[in-house]
């Protein structure tokens, strides 16, 4: 380790995937070109052979921890985040990856100060299979706040954590990582600490997140989800950065379309209607009029609009 460079943690939560992405994981971490790393890897008492796996990369900078019982996804990330002593800190799930110069061209780009809330980069959607589904570069304006979620709701931005740099003792500072759900941490955390600190984006891809259908962001009620964005988008509006208003609009739009996308995905037809109709719960009936072409839309639509009659703004 070099002192002389910021000390960088990544933190590797990860359960029962010993045999299967996690070494893959694990030496995209070893392989960076930056000098200052610690990598963690908790074990969220897996019943596979992760420790021996971890035990086989002999590198002092690798830290393993076992839970003793399976503390769930959400506490396992903050376990990372609560051993970390680096100044920042980089949360990847144990199948995804980082490009070997992933932590030097953020702290590059951020002089090797200290300051920043978060660093962020473009990111690449890979499927099981390791091959590209989609390039996601990061193509934020600028690094004020307005125009990062402008981008992210115009599909030009994206959040993942394998392509975010935290500050360590800000993201503490803030609670760690959390949602009501605990679907959407990434995104409540870029949302708080882009009202405290400065914030980097770079447009280069330099993470890949790997892509699977089984994975946790399909698999939940997509009613959890709308809670999720909903709460994302109030806490922007009360961030009052310029133009919020518009912001909200869009973002409302935006997350009214994806969250009855979502539930439409639901296979039982019964728990599908029900899925929809609660997605007026947070997104309102008049959010939802470019959803209205199906005549069962626009049945569920009226439902909602009856049972949740949240008033349209003036």
């Amino acid at each position: 380790m070099d002192k002389d460079f910021p000390l960088v943690t990544i933190g590797i939560p990860t359960y029962n995937r010993a045999n299967a992405t996690l070494p893959f994981t694990i030496k995209s971490a070893l392989d960076q070109d930056y000098p200052n790393l610690e990598i963690l890897v908790s074990d969220n008492c897996s019943p596979d052979n992760t420790k021996a796996v971890v035990s086989s990369f002999k590198d002092e900078r690798i830290t393993y921890i076992r839970q003793k019982i399976n503390v769930g996804s959400n506490n396992n990330y903050n376990a990372c985040l609560n051993a970390a002593k680096g100044d920042y800190f980089l949360l990847m799930h144990d199948d995804d990856l980082i490009d070997n110069d992933f932590v030097t061209t953020c702290l590059q780009g951020a002089n090797y100060s200290t300051d920043y809330g978060f660093i962020r980069t473009g990111t690449r959607m890979i499927g099981k299979d390791g091959k590209l589904v989609k390039n996601e570069p990061n193509l934020a304006s600028s690094n004020n706040p307005y125009d990062m979620f402008s981008a992210w709701l115009d599909h030009k931005s994206t959040f993942y954590f394998c392509s975010t740099l935290f500050n360590t003792k800000a993201l503490k500072k803030i609670g760690g990582l959390k949602s009501t759900n605990n679907l959407f941490e990434d995104g409540f955390a870029i949302i708080k600490l882009s009202a405290q600190y400065p914030i980097l984006n770079i447009v280069d891809m330099k993470a890949s997140f790997r892509y699977h259908e089984e994975q946790r962001t399909h698999a939940v009620d997509s009613v959890n989800w709308s809670e999720d964005f909903r709460q994302a988008l109030d806490m922007i509006y009360l961030q009052d950065p310029d133009g919020r208003k518009e912001l909200y609009e869009k973002g409302m739009r935006v997350f009214t379309k994806t969250c009855i996308h979502m539930a439409l995905r639901t296979k039982n037809p019964i728990k599908r209607l029900i899925s929809v109709l609660y997605v007026g719960k947070y997104f309102p009936y008049y959010y939802w009029q470019d959803l209205t072409g199906s005549w069962k839309l626009k049945v569920i639509r009226s439902i909602a609009m009856l049972i949740f009659h949240e008033r349209k703004p003036s």
